[in-house]
This record gives C-alpha cells, structure tokens and sequence, in this order.
C-alpha cells in the first residue's frame, strides 16, 4: 500500500508542473497581456479615444465568400481610392489581382521575377510596393488601364536585411501618404514593424536616401504571436496589425498603443465561424474594413451605421 504522504506529494508535483506548463503557454501566447488589455477595454471603453476606430463596433457583413477563380493562396490586401477596388496578389502563380469591394476579380496583372509575391500596398495613383518575402525586397510597381505584365528587374528595388530568418520575412505594409512612411511587418521571431522613409523613390532630381527605423519597446507591447497584415487609417493616423494565429485586429495610435481590437473567432463581431487564416486587411475612405483568408476567402466588416 502507498504511502499517503507519497501519493499527496506526487499529485502536488503534477498539480505545480501543470500549472507552470499553462503559464509557458499563455506566456507564448500572450494571453496574460491580451487579457489585462480586454479589462481595460471592459473597465474604461472608449476613453481618451476620440480618434478611435473601436474595431469591437464592426460587424461582418460579407463571411468567408469564396474569390471564384483563385485556385492559389491570397496575401495582403490594399484598397485603391482611385479606382475604388482593392488588390491583392497570389504568392504561388505571382500575380497582382484587382478585387471589386464585393470580393469580385475585375482582372489580373501577371507577375514576373518577384519571388514570394507576399504584400502589396497603394502608395499613389497607379504607384505600387510589392514585397519578396524570402529576399525582403521592396518592389515599386506602376499599373495602369492597359497592364497585363509586371517585370521585377524593370522596377525600382529597395532589398534589406532586417532579422533575416527564411520565410519569416516581409510580411505586410502599411502607407502614410502625408508623413510618405512605409510601415513593413516582419511576421514572427521576433515581430517588427519597421518605419520606411525614402521608399519608393519618385523625385529623380533628389538623391535616393533610405532612412529605416525600429520601434523596439513599441513592438514588445504587441500581444500578437505574428503579424500577417497592416493598414494605415489617414484620418487618425493609427496603424491596424492583423495578426492570423491570434485571430485579432490590433489598432494602434500614433505611440504604437493598443487601444482597440477587432476579435477574428467565430461567434464574435457576427462570424458564424473563426477566420481560418488571415492574411491581408484593407479599409476603404468610408472606414469599412476588408479581410482576405488563405486559400481564397473574402470578408467585409462595417460599423451598424455603414450597413
């Protein structure tokens, strides 16, 4: 017969060695910080928040519609005000796909010798960046009416070497037309969100000069275990992170602050089901958010007073 003493000790070694398992696991999953920031949120809504986009208010109005005709994986996502679409590119056949706001293809750009196609972000009228993952490059594309074909080695390049560490790379962008910043998301191990200015490069007469900067302490605030997408809100000048393995939407103001989120698990903010796989968020000028999934699935969120 086993001691009791014994039996007692063995269940508390397994209690205490479970319990540090959940911490290594929340920890890894920064549940410990997203959690206090839903408290806030939940104590304190909307204050000192005026700008705010306040994700929590979106609804889904258009769920996992499938983009008829893409076989291959979507990444990212850009809204283009001029032509009032968005676009997207595929990271297998490389090609840059022009999406109506109803997740309808309007018509495909054929990308060549751009590696692995993973972001795209308007920048101007018929101005591009187009990032190669693996490489972190940064590619200047022009489209116009009329372009079919889109060749890497005739367009402007930027590469770098940030945290290099093989597909880990160049994951989302983000455009801040007035400051003329480049946000660029490195996606994990560890996160980034590097600040590009001088990239692209539109004034031959003025010397080519990039200047890159790297918020650490902002980045370590991030309760997110990757990043797959960004967005820059013109009108408030905050940043929205897409993260795909929290399943969240991360809006950040101009310190690099969480203070609103938008949650991509089914049963919240009107999904049915959980977000499979976020890879790219868009807002348009009227503030509605869009959302592409790999394989080749479309969302669209709006506040009550957009429907």
């Amino acid at each position: 017969m086993r001691n009791p003493v014994t039996v007692k000790r063995l269940l508390l070694s397994v209690i205490v060695l479970a319990l540090l398992l959940l911490g290594v696991l929340a920890q890894e999953h920064r549940l410990f910080e997203r959690a206090w920031f839903n408290v806030q949120q939940w104590q304190q809504p909307g204050k000192g928040q005026k700008a705010s986009l306040l994700l929590s208010d979106y609804q889904v109005d258009i769920e996992a519609k499938v983009i008829v005709g893409v076989d291959d994986d979507v990444s990212a996502l850009t809204y283009d005000p001029d032509r009032n679409s968005l676009f997207t590119v595929t990271n297998q056949k490389a090609q840059l796909i022009e999406l109506s706001l109803d997740g309808e293809i309007v018509r495909r750009i054929n990308l060549h010798g751009f590696g692995d196609a993973e972001a795209v972000e308007y920048i101007s009228s018929g101005l591009y960046v187009i990032t190669d993952e693996r490489r972190q490059r940064l590619i200047k594309v022009k489209v116009d009416d009329s372009t079919t074909d889109v060749y890497a080695e005739q367009s402007q390049q930027l590469s770098l070497s940030l945290g290099l560490k093989g597909n880990k790379g160049f994951e989302g962008l983000a455009y801040d037309s007035e400051g003329q910043r480049l946000f660029v998301a490195k996606e994990r191990d560890p996160i980034r969100i590097y600040e590009i200015h001088g990239f692209p490069h539109r004034d031959p007469d003025q010397p080519f000069a990039v200047h890159v900067v790297d918020n650490k302490q902002r980045d370590a605030g991030l309760f997110v275990r990757d990043l797959s997408s960004l967005q820059f809100d013109e009108r408030s000048g905050h940043l929205l992170a897409l993260s795909d393995e929290s399943r969240l939407v991360l809006e950040l103001d101009i310190d690099g602050k969480p203070i609103s989120s938008l949650s991509l698990l089914g049963g919240r903010n009107g999904l049915k089901r959980s977000v499979p796989q976020g890879e790219g968020i868009a807002t348009d000028s009227q503030g509605v958010l869009y959302l592409v999934s790999e394989p080749n699935l479309f969302y669209r969120f709006s506040k009550p007073a957009q429907l």
